[in-house]
């Protein structure tokens, strides 16, 4: 019966069913369609048995998905031959099936940790501060689970506050890793014989830190400024990063540059630092290429000073960083961003 045959197939294992056309109850037919529907029993192979005037029906039950069929009376040697091959092939389907759901578990599991690792990643970032004399804001838009941006402010000492924003080439697991790295050294203030109120000084140290031969060939851009709070001027230096925007009221801007290769590139390289007053009321903002070079909708690479430009409309002026994304976004038509986009701005009163 056909009925039994499927309860039996649902209480215990099978690893292949010869399966008659006519039965009583549910036909075979009934039973490979059942079987078919059924994720527990759609993996098993199935031979169909049926006397010669049956082909049209067996020519049904193939196209249903049933393996093979045997003609009645049927021969032994044949019958052997069908059931072997049809193990064989199943044997390979289970060995594809597990291999595949490993897979998956793996996957998922690799998620997971990256999920975790973007979310402590997004942890060691600072506080957004939105009161006192000096207020912050930050976005930060990774292209991929774990970007290699990083960025941060800290007070060295009651007058001088550092603000720092450094890119990793690359993206993933190691340039993560090594921006992770770098941060914390910078947070620490763990570089030997630095004064950290000297851009120069922490471009040099964090050079000999990190050399890219050390680093899987990596290597990393930064731009540092330390604001001296008697003084209302932040003195800044560049290690490859494009210089950072400081915005007056009234919209008039002015780029932070100075000049120095690249992190862990050059052994013993001396890096250069400049100095500009703050205004009141001004703004510093730091950002990493991302932001700017984006790809138009016509072919072309919006630069730098269209950036800084935008950051000079009121709402650069305001500060509005959702604003900023959505003027990026539709720059480029829309489509996700091909880079880490990573923006920070500190305000001074």
């Amino acid at each position: 019966y056909g009925a039994d045959a499927l309860q039996k197939l649902r209480a215990a294992a099978f690893d292949m069913v010869l399966l008659d056309i006519l039965m009583p109850g549910i036909d075979g037919y009934g039973v490979l369609t059942q079987m078919k529907a059924d994720a527990q029993l759609r993996h098993i192979p199935v031979i169909m048995i049926s006397a010669l005037d049956e082909l049209s029906s067996v020519v049904r039950c193939i196209e249903a998905g049933a393996e093979d069929y045997l003609p009645k009376p049927f021969n032994p040697t044949l019958l052997r031959a069908r059931i072997g091959a049809c193990l064989e092939k199943k044997q390979l389907r289970d060995q594809e099936r597990k291999t595949y759901e490993a897979l998956v578990e793996s996957q998922k599991l690799l998620a997971k940790e990256l999920a975790e690792a973007a979310e402590y990643v997004t942890s060691i970032l600072p506080a957004k501060v939105t009161k006192g004399p000096i207020t912050t804001d930050w976005r930060f838009l990774p292209s991929t689970s774990l970007g290699g941006d990083a960025f941060g402010h800290h007070w060295i000492d009651d007058d001088h506050l550092a603000c720092y924003l450094l890119d990793v080439c690359g993206h993933g697991v190691g340039a993560a890793l090594l921006s992770i790295s770098a941060i914390n050294v910078i947070r620490s203030q763990s570089l030997p014989n630095t004064d950290f109120r000297r851009p120069s000084q922490v471009l040099a140290a964090l050079n000999t830190a990190f050399p890219m031969e050390a680093q899987n060939d990596m290597y990393f851009t930064i731009w540092y400024g330390v604001y001296r709070r008697s003084t209302r001027q932040i003195t800044h230096g560049s290690a490859g990063h494009n210089p950072a925007v400081m915005v007056a009221p009234g919209g008039r801007v002015t780029s932070l540059a100075s000049k120095g290769p690249i992190i862990g590139m050059i052994e013993g390289m001396e890096y250069e630092e400049e100095a500009a007053p703050v205004p009141v009321g001004g703004r510093v903002f730091l950002f990493s290429d991302g932001t700017f070079e984006l790809l138009k909708t016509d072919g072309s690479r919006m630069d730098y000073d269209e950036f800084e430009a935008h950051l000079g409309t009121p709402s650069g002026q305001r500060g509005d960083l959702d604003a900023t994304i959505a003027w990026a976004r539709d720059v480029q038509g829309g489509k996700p961003f091909d880079d880490d986009f990573s923006i920070l701005w500190l305000a001074f009163a």
